[in-house]
């Protein structure tokens, strides 16, 4: 068993899409919120990063018109629908929740701050954390890197279509290898894609460990986090 006590889950944004790749499919949400639900009611301590990309991605932007800055801004807004979404739906299943935005929006949530984050999850919230890093030029797995080192998580897992780190696509090579686990620099001199390289190398120099594995699977986080098994791939120092 891992003795993770508290997390940051960084889901993807185009995961919540529905078919057509757009919008939030409300069985997709449904299936977050029970993954969230299987850990928390196990006492681990819950913060999320949503991407926004079923809505609009900034690094997209510009081959439509926007300009890249602009379009970084688009998408950070994107992100905090997302998570509105996110919060009303684990509010629904009676899980507290509360939204911290980099960019401040009131009267619709409070800013991000370190503290205030640590402190709603210390009394039982799962802090969803959108707007990115407020910053443009950044991605979602950034945001994610820095908010897991400022909320003190003990491992940052990112929610994939695959189940963990290999050495080439698996979508596109059928004889790439998935690891078990791999250290920082392993991956960085395999110029394996666990995160981008801010992201990366945030999480490597503060030592919070990295998981990938598939968001898909139903019941993965608590396998993962309460029953230990090896369903991901475990990138540390």
């Amino acid at each position: 068993m891992n003795n993770y006590k508290r997390i940051l889950l960084k889901l993807s944004g185009e995961s919540l899409a529905s078919v057509n790749k757009q919008g939030i499919d409300g069985n997709m949400l449904s299936a977050y919120v029970s993954e969230v639900k299987s850990v928390y009611d196990k006492g681990i301590q819950v913060g999320i990063v949503l991407g926004g990309g079923n809505i609009f991605r900034g690094v997209s932007g510009k081959s439509e018109g926007v300009d890249r800055v602009q379009g970084d801004y688009m998408g950070m807004l994107a992100t905090v629908i997302n998570s509105m979404a996110l919060q009303s739906a684990l509010e629904s299943a009676n899980i507290k929740a509360v939204v911290l935005s980099g960019i401040a929006i009131d009267p619709i949530c409070e800013r991000m701050s370190r503290r205030k984050a640590i402190e709603y999850i210390e009394n039982g919230y799962v802090v969803i954390m959108a707007g990115g890093t407020s910053n443009p030029f950044f991605t979602t797995d950034s945001a994610a890197a820095l908010r897991a080192v400022e909320i003190k998580a003990d491992v940052l897992l990112k929610g994939t279509r695959v189940d963990g780190v290999y050495t080439a696509d698996p979508e596109k090579d059928p004889h790439a290898k998935r690891f078990d686990q791999i250290t920082f620099q392993e991956a960085y001199q395999k110029n394996l894609q666990v995160m981008d390289l801010t992201a990366f190398t945030l999480c490597m120099e503060n030592e919070v460990d990295i998981i990938v594995f598939d968001v898909h699977r139903s019941g993965n986080l608590k396998e993962i986090l309460v029953e230990g098994k090896p369903n991901g791939t475990l990138v540390k120092k």
